[in-house]
């Protein structure tokens, strides 16, 4: 049985397994034992989700039973945060000018789109954090606004920034000096080298600042503005918004690194600056003549390079063109052109290469002959007398020169004097003709005791018999204008024939110099001239240009010779009272008038009372005068300074007329007088009842500083420390003209050629209507900053930023060849926009040589990035001078191992 059942189990087991296969296939047994795998693995999955939510709950149930419960507060928290937010309201009112106001929010607006809001829709939908930082900016500009309309801006664009510009420059050349001192070539070619010495010798002038590692290193640099930008935000913001630590840092960034870095770097590319500067000039036409100066004097490879190629695409492409019978003229003139151009190009590449580059004057110097210019046209030319006087004062001569220029200088002032006396005979007037004469005849004499007495030193040698008669007719005769003429006929003769004056003279360096000034380094020709050889000046690259009078510009007489005032035997004068007889308006100019009561007390007893009239220029001119006459009295007398704005308030004008009075007290002291004689016959000038008339001018009187010796080393102080602290008037014009000072390196030049300068910067002033150069600047800068100029400048940020409201794509860096053509074309536009009046007066070599200085140093990115940090310093400084920004720069900038060597150094020096 057991046998039986055994069987049948087997039998009806395999007759399953057979009829499984027959009906499943083969592979069924597989299928089978995944889908038992996958039973169980399922109930294994269900089991673990039900005991993780059961322990879930349970832990939850158990944190309930054992934590405390949560406090009221957090509770409130967090259903204030889930509750709606209130709108934030945003007033768009900025500035309080609409037309400011607009473009402003729209910048607003671009920025918030394109620099916060693409990442923050990342993060969160929630407008609120959106609105708080668009409500933060707008508070801080509005704290801008209000600070910036409450400074005065003139005295920062008109002086602070001028003054930053020109200092820069200065330290720039000492920079330079310093290395055409060192032997080596390659150290002086070396920019790094030039970036060493420039930022010693800005703290050789700043002693305890230089900011060689904001300028230099990028780490410090984002540090610096770190700095700065969290003391503008605790400024500018309000308390809670700065001391939320989050948005603090989250500003701070985006300010120091999006905005103000971005465009330090752009304001510091030079080439963006050369473009700048070519769009700037953009209206001039372009200067063939300053071109090809470009390129005989660059000392860049690379430029010439670039301009060479650009010069084969054009002949490539002028190659290629079908031209009929009237264009091939044209085309060929076109091919010749550039065809030359190449060659300049080659020609100066192979000298910079060869190494054989020599100095243009030396080689003028040593080979052909030199344009020859006669000595009667150097004697009334600005810069050939310059260069003439020098080799004089050289050779000893100075006496010969100065004798000449004096005696032309006593010439046209007799002249005028004795004009003046016939013309008020004619007109029924019966002036004074022995004060006139006396007045002569004591110029004359002073002539005559400085140059040939035998006390004079030193003294010109003439023969005896001239002299003789001389003093004779001194004696005896009434001085007229032509009485120096036989000894002065005598002593042109001296500098035109003795070999030690104009002879050699033509052979000097100095000479050769000269001719570099005026231009004239070109092929000579030959015409008969004054001294008999042969050689006449003449030479261009287009024709012959004769040197004559009418080409030159005088204006050499010597201001110090001329006669201001009348000579008394017995005179005691003093001032009785200065009241003030107005305030006057004189064709759109007001200005004050001051009363002088005046008695004179004869020797026979009497006196003589009566009133002039003067206004303060009056008063100036008049010191100015005898200052310059007579030096001991600078220290001694101080005339009150001038003021630019306000000057006609009541208050201001009682002040001055105090202090007038003061000075003429002190002037009429009887120690004064007795201490120094020869000065009554210029009060007296200035004391009588007439019209008073200036010697030094409405524009010299103006520029004191530009013809004056500063007791300032003017090469370890700022510029602006060279101003006279006494007259504060004019201070604009005054500092430009010390700007012109670095411009053209004019401090080293003598007396002269700085007089003529004033005389090209008086048609200027006449140019733009009179004496109100001054006026006109401080008038330019209130328009610079007017609103209508102020929304016309955010527009041009906001189109150039975002130009038809998308921001704009970072431009490629442009490929050197385009690099150096600009370089080129931004020089060549800089010297051919240089008034030629300007070539006159100062020279053509000096003004390229200053032109081209001025854009060297804006080819360095560190040193433009100290120029613009010093511009940004002095804003901040302007803007907020109740915080003492000064001190925080120092502090920032003294870190320095520049400045910590530089202390050690004065310590070392002061224990010596």
């Amino acid at each position: 049985m057991f046998a039986e059942a055994s069987l049948s189990v087997w039998g009806w087991g395999g007759l399953g397994v057979v009829l499984f296969l027959i009906s499943f296939g083969p592979f069924a047994i597989f299928y089978l034992a995944f889908y038992i795998l996958c039973f169980i693995g399922g109930g294994f999955v269900v089991l673990l989700l039900f005991g993780k939510t059961n322990s879930e709950k349970h832990l939850e149930r158990c944190e309930h039973s054992y934590l405390p419960s949560t406090q009221t507060a957090i509770l409130k928290v967090s259903e204030e945060m889930k509750s709606e937010s209130k709108p934030i309201k945003i007033d768009r009112r900025l500035t309080g000018s609409n037309i400011i106001d607009e473009p402003l929010q729209q910048v607003i607006q671009f920025a918030l789109r394109d620099y916060i809001q693409y990442w923050y829709y990342t993060l969160s939908d929630d407008e609120t954090f959106l609105l708080e930082i668009r409500q933060t900016v707008q508070n801080a500009l509005v704290q801008f606004s209000t600070r910036s309309k409450e400074v005065d801006w003139q005295p920062y664009f008109t002086t602070r920034l001028v003054d930053d510009f020109a200092t820069h420059l200065r330290v720039f050349r000492k920079a330079q000096e310093r290395l055409n001192e060192r032997e080596d070539p390659k150290q002086r070619d070396d920019p790094e080298e030039l970036l060493d010495s420039f930022f010693e010798a800005e703290v050789e002038m700043e002693r305890n600042i230089c900011r060689d590692m904001v300028c230099m290193s990028r780490k410090d640099e984002e540090g610096y503005l770190r700095d700065l930008c969290e003391v503008l935000l605790y400024l500018l913001l309000p308390s809670g918004d700065f001391h939320n630590k989050n948005m603090r840092y989250f500003l701070r960034e985006v300010l120091a690194r999006g905005v103000l870095l971005p465009l330090i770097n752009q304001l510091s590319d030079p080439d963006y600056i050369n473009q700048f500067v070519i769009w700037m000039i953009r209206d001039s036409s372009c200067n063939y003549e300053a071109f090809m100066n470009i390129l005989k004097l660059t000392d860049k490879p690379p430029e010439l390079e670039a301009v060479k190629d650009r010069v084969l695409e054009e002949l490539q492409h002028l190659r290629s063109l079908d031209t009929g019978a009237d264009d091939i003229n044209i085309i060929k003139n076109q091919i010749n052109s550039l065809l030359f151009v190449k060659k300049v190009c080659e020609t100066r590449i192979q000298r910079l290469q060869s190494g054989k580059e020599v100095d243009a004057l030396k080689l003028a110097a040593n080979f052909g002959k030199l344009c020859v210019i006669p000595l009667e046209h150097i004697l009334v030319h600005n810069i050939a007398l310059q260069f003439f006087m020098d080799y004089m004062q050289h050779m000893g001569g100075q006496a010969v020169l100065f004798f000449w220029l004096t005696v032309e200088g006593y010439r046209v002032t007799a002249q005028q004097q004795l004009e003046v006396l016939h013309s008020s005979q004619r007109d029924g007037k019966k002036p004074s003709s022995q004060t006139t004469k006396g007045l002569l005849r004591a110029a004359a004499v002073g002539v005559y005791d400085q140059y040939l007495s035998e006390k004079a030193s030193p003294r010109v040698e003439v023969d005896e018999a001239s002299v003789t008669r001389l003093a004779q007719k001194l004696s005896k005769e009434d001085p007229t204008p032509e009485i120096f003429d036989e000894i002065q006929r005598k002593v042109y003769d001296m500098m035109l024939r003795d070999e030690r004056y104009y002879p050699s003279f033509r052979q000097h360096p100095l000479y050769v110099r000269m001719l570099a000034e005026l231009d004239m380094l070109k092929e000579p020709s030959f015409r008969g001239s004054d001294d008999g050889d042969g050689e006449s000046f003449n030479g261009s690259p287009t024709g012959s240009i004769n040197l004559s009078l009418d080409d030159l510009s005088s204006g050499s007489v010597d201001e110090s010779a001329q006669l201001h005032a009348f000579i008394s035997d017995t005179v005691d004068a003093f001032l009785n009272q200065l009241p003030m007889a107005g305030v006057c308006n004189d064709h759109g100019k007001t200005y004050a008038l001051y009363t002088v009561t005046v008695i004179r007390k004869n020797s026979d007893g009497s006196e003589d009372i009566w009133k002039t009239y003067r206004r303060y220029s009056d008063f100036h001119d008049f010191h100015m005068r005898i200052t310059e006459q007579f030096e001991s009295l600078g220290p001694i007398l101080k005339l009150p300074g001038k003021k630019t704005f306000n000057n006609m308030d009541r208050e201001f004008l009682e002040k001055r007329k105090k202090d007038l009075n003061s000075y003429l007290q002190l002037l009429l002291n009887p120690e004064m007088v007795k201490a120094c004689p020869m000065l009554i016959p210029y009060v007296y000038d200035f004391l009588e009842n007439k019209a008073y008339s200036k010697g030094k001018g409405d524009f010299a009187r103006k520029v004191p500083p530009l013809i004056q010796k500063s007791d300032i080393d003017p090469e370890h102080c700022r510029v602006s420390a060279q101003l006279d602290d006494n007259v504060d008037d004019n201070i604009p014009l005054r500092v430009m003209l010390l700007l012109m000072d670095e411009v053209f390196d004019l401090k080293e030049r003598n007396q002269w050629l700085r007089r003529n300068i004033k005389n090209l910067l008086q048609q200027l002033i006449k140019a733009t209507y009179g004496d109100t150069i001054n006026r006109k600047i401080v008038d330019h800068v209130e328009y610079m900053t007017s609103p209508e100029q102020v929304s016309d400048y955010v527009k041009r940020f906001r189109d150039s930023y975002w130009p038809n409201g998308i921001l704009a794509e970072t431009p490629p860096r442009r490929d050197k060849s385009l690099r150096m053509r600009t370089r080129v074309a931004a020089k060549t536009t800089l010297l051919g926009i240089m008034p030629d009046e300007l070539k006159h007066i100062i020279g053509a070599d000096t003004t390229r040589k200053g032109i081209l200085r001025v854009f060297d140093m804006f080819q360095h990115q560190s040193l433009n990035r100290r120029l613009v940090y010093v511009f940004l310093e002095g804003f901040l400084e302007t803007l907020f001078p109740q915080y003492k920004f000064s001190d925080l720069f120092v502090k920032l900038h003294s870190r320095s191992p520049r400045v910590l060597k530089y202390s050690l150094k004065l310590r070392s020096l002061h224990k010596r």
